[in-house]
């Protein structure tokens, strides 16, 4: 009972792994060279963005892999980086950062339907265009079911520990088909574009076969660093309080039975 007092009164804070930092900096690295190879290759090949015209289309692409690629990354990773923070700053962090990536890919999803309007193509066709809907209508209700579960004050403590497993679990699943989707995406935009010449090894097909190499390390490298469970964020005094309250509520203990 002591020793909870003691980390309950403000014990020292935990130590970060020594290769974490390395691994996070490396997937920031993965990511940031993403995104700018993702630019390079709408800029130099596809004309660039532009949203009046007929490069409004080249602002799909992006703002997927910006938004649901690396800010959703990022968002998985808030928990790994920010270990001896506050529990509702950090929640608060992870949240916003889902936020804005659903904002940008909301702005991704509405280039390509106005484009299509626009040219008169048809929509959701595709198994691309079905796993992006997918992908995006699953990214939604995880953020909604988060923020109800874990940013709502009025959330009992009860069915946050209930739901936590789920919103892990599908946390890491929606990465991992946003990125398997990017990749469809960019293997039917190559189709497209390129048709026959993409197998004589066009300069275009093979700065986008490694831009898809990059989506992968990128995809692994955000999973490893999830999936260590010593890189775990340690619980804070707060949370053990929570958790020992929860304890004693579920299986009908009491302090002084300790």
């Amino acid at each position: 009972m002591s020793s909870v007092c003691l980390s309950m009164e403000g014990g020292a804070a935990a130590s970060t792994p020594a290769a974490l930092p390395y691994y996070v900096a490396f997937s920031q690295l993965l990511g940031l060279t993403l995104v700018a190879m993702t630019g390079a290759w709408l800029g130099l090949y596809r004309g660039g963005i532009a949203w009046e015209s007929d490069l409004q289309f080249n602002a799909h692409p992006l703002c997927m892999v910006i938004g649901l690629v690396f800010l959703q990354g990022d968002a998985l990773l808030v928990y790994r980086v920010f270990r001896n923070e506050a529990k509702r700053t950090t929640k608060v962090l992870h949240g916003l950062l889902h936020v804005f990536a659903l904002v940008i890919a909301l702005v991704g999803l509405v280039a390509v339907f106005d484009y299509h309007r626009k040219k008169g193509y048809t929509d959701l066709y595709s198994l691309h265009s079905w796993c992006g809907i997918l992908v995006f209508v699953l990214y939604l209700v995880q953020w909604l079911a988060g923020f109800s579960f874990f940013l709502f004050p009025g959330a009992p403590f009860s069915l946050r520990s209930r739901y936590r497993p789920q919103h892990i679990f599908f946390g890491a699943t929606i990465f991992l088909l946003s990125v398997g989707t990017a990749l469809l995406g960019l293997k039917e935009a190559l189709l497209f574009n390129l048709g026959d010449k993409y197998s004589a090894f066009e300069p275009e097909g093979v700065l986008a076969n490694v831009l898809g190499l990059l989506l992968a390390c990128f995809g692994g490298a955000v999973l490893y660093i999830l999936t260590r469970a010593d890189w775990k964020r340690p619980s804070q005094a707060e949370e053990q309080a929570l958790s020992m309250d929860f304890k004693t509520l579920t299986e009908g203990d009491s302090p002084g039975s300790q």
